[in-house]
């Protein structure tokens, strides 16, 4: 069968899957929609965290991003990895303790404040929404090469599979369907990544072939006569192709620490990822489904950084392999590899012949002033013609990061199966996380505005109708992102962890470990910082904000670490001068640390 072929099946099944685990496990009551009716046992809800958190960014774009940027990309996996520690260690226990549906319920009670809960949940839904345009991006990216179908096309079909399971089965459907999506992904993500590490080292574990000396056929033809490792031959081929070298990087310590931070902290403000802790029955089983979320997720991550060598080496191979020079190459192939026709009508890579030789020049540089946009016509070597007009550098390749996982196998010429396969897994990773994310907006509009605050005597019945109205709302303006995305998908999933720093992290962590911080201070402290991070962010990314002009160099992706140390100030600084919260508070506060069955300290007689 072909890849087409193959990915119908292997998509179609999953689906059927998806949506038969929805059905079988579909929401009856208001508890089971918000937290699965928090019953589900530590491995499946370890297994439905990782799935949950490993979103489109850390399936599609990590890698990318690694691919591209070598020890620049590094910033990704460190502050996600240790972010869920973070996340995993400090908070999740305490705020499960606390024993409320969401984290504006937590902020809602914490800080006695109706108006603490609203802004609590227009920050959920704006770092949701933010996060949730990643998602439906990697869709659309996944429909539009696989199944050959435009990018609305394919977001309008990954919105529909999203709207049946999350609206109909709530949580408990969703974190059923993430253990199946779980399995998917990391299957999806390995096979590939064992194949080509046997292929490139002989070694069929890819966190050792890494930094393994490079043999077979690809490896000798790679390497040359001398043997070497990958890494210091994809050093040696950046270098040549003047590309800074892949182990070197070029942003500055304290932006690497900003990103790094902002990540990190980011991760443990995701609303989506803290509400599984509220799934399992006890405080110890979210401690331990917390240890098994991370074990499954160090597969995937300790594998991306294999992947993206992998990835690198074999598009540099593949490009300047001499059986693509015109003369040589079959009748067809006009010169370009074959992978290239299949990716070229994407629009996520072109190639633009411009000194007319019939090679592709991939060098250091921009290949167009701007993003490809097709002409619909086909120049003399077979390429797609773009409208845009070519940047002045030597580069004739424009690639788009966000296909570097997802053309990985076929640039390594594997089996169409295996093709299919990582289609599958990466539409897992993005409806997984987008289910999450669309159930959290859902949930802060049903439970936190209306029965919280606004219809405190709604019925049940009403407002499980209303939470599915309020996802299928979601649904749709997360489709309208899908389509027109404001980024690539971690780019986008970047700023979303930056919003969450800013806002969700100082408000949890001050209301956990402080008990002097008071709802004048969290207001004042949330909405400084989302209102500082999102200004920087919209100015550099989309009103032409320049390098010269970052404060004090630090990126987009990294101001949330400032934001919130700005939430920080001034929370603190408002708390200290207005009334403190009230005993009861603070009294709650100290119960939340207090371990189940201690004894008095001594100091409170």
């Amino acid at each position: 069968m072909d890849t087409q072929t193959w990915t119908f099946v292997i998509v179609g099944a999953t689906f059927a899957l998806y949506i038969g685990i929805a059905i079988w496990t579909r929401a009856s009551s208001t508890k089971e929609f918000y937290v699965a009716g928090g019953g589900v046992p530590p491995l499946a809800n370890g297994m439905a965290t990782a799935a949950d958190w490993m979103s489109a960014a850390s399936f599609i774009s990590m890698a990318g991003i690694l691919s591209f940027a070598g020890y620049d990309g590094s910033v990704y996996l460190l502050g996600w990895t240790g972010g869920y520690v973070l996340l995993a260690l400090l908070l999740a226990p305490y705020l499960r303790k606390f024993g409320k549906f969401t984290v504006p319920d937590f902020v809602g009670d914490r800080y006695y404040s109706k108006s603490a809960r609203v802004v609590a949940v227009l920050c959920a839904i704006f770092v949701s929404f933010t996060y949730v345009a990643g998602q439906m991006r990697g869709v659309g990216v996944v429909f539009s090469r696989f199944l050959e179908v435009d990018i609305t096309l394919g977001v309008l079909i990954g919105m529909a599979l999203v709207f049946f399971y999350a609206v109909l089965g709530g949580m408990k459907g969703i974190t059923y369907t993430q253990v199946a999506q779980y399995v998917v992904l990391i299957f999806a993500f390995m096979v590939p990544a064992i194949f080509i590490s046997l292929m490139l080292t002989d070694n069929p574990i890819p966190q050792l072939g890494f930094g393994a000396e490079l043999s077979g056929e690809l490896g000798t033809r790679i390497a040359g006569v001398e043997a070497t490792t990958l890494l210091s031959k994809l050093n040696g081929l950046h270098e040549e192709l003047g590309f800074a070298a892949y182990t070197d990087g070029s942003k500055s310590t304290l932006d690497v620490f900003c990103i790094t931070a902002a990540l990190m902290v980011g991760t443990a403000g995701l609303p989506h990822v803290i509400v599984r802790f509220y799934t399992v029955p006890r405080v110890r089983d979210a401690r331990t489904s917390a240890g098994w979320a991370l074990l499954l997720i160090a597969i995937l991550y300790t594998t991306a950084p294999a992947v993206a060598a992998f990835a690198r080496t074999n598009l540099i191979d593949s490009v300047r392999d001499a059986h693509y020079d015109p003369a040589a190459a079959p009748a067809g192939e006009r010169g370009v590899p074959e992978w290239f026709h299949t990716w070229e009508s994407t629009g996520l890579l072109a190639w633009q012949d411009k000194n007319g030789d019939g090679r592709v020049q991939y060098v250091a540089g921009a290949a167009f002033a701007g993003a490809p946009e097709f002409t619909g016509e086909t120049g003399a070597h077979g390429e797609r013609l773009v409208a845009n007009a070519p940047d002045a550098s030597a580069n004739e390749l424009y690639i788009d990061r966000d296909i570097m996982v997802l053309a990985n196998p076929e640039i390594a010429r594997l089996p169409a199966w295996v093709i299919a396969l990582v289609a599958a897994g990466a539409l897992a990773a993005a409806l997984s996380t987008a289910a999450g994310l669309l159930l959290v907006v859902s949930t802060a509009i049903s439970h936190d505005l209306l029965k919280r605050t606004f219809l405190p005597e709604i019925s049940e019945k009403r407002e499980l109708l209303a939470a599915r109205v309020a996802a299928a709302f979601a649904v749709g303006l997360a489709g309208y992102f899908g389509i027109h995305p404001p980024g690539f998908v971690a780019e986008v999933v970047a700023f979303a962890f930056g919003l969450a720093a800013s806002t969700f992290f100082p408000a949890i962590l001050l209301g956990i470990f402080t008990r002097t911080a008071n709802r004048e201070g969290v207001i004042a402290g949330m909405l400084s910082g989302l209102v500082f991070t999102a200004a920087y962010i919209v100015y550099f990314k989309f009103l032409g904000g320049t390098k010269a002009q970052l404060l004090f160099g630090i990126s987009p992706e990294g101001i949330g670490t400032l934001g919130m140390a700005v939430n920080f100030v001034v929370a603190f600084v408002v708390s200290r001068f207005t009334p403190p919260p009230p005993l009861e508070v603070q009294e709650l506060v100290e119960d939340i640390r207090v371990p189940k069955g201690a004894a008095t300290p001594a100091h409170a007689h």
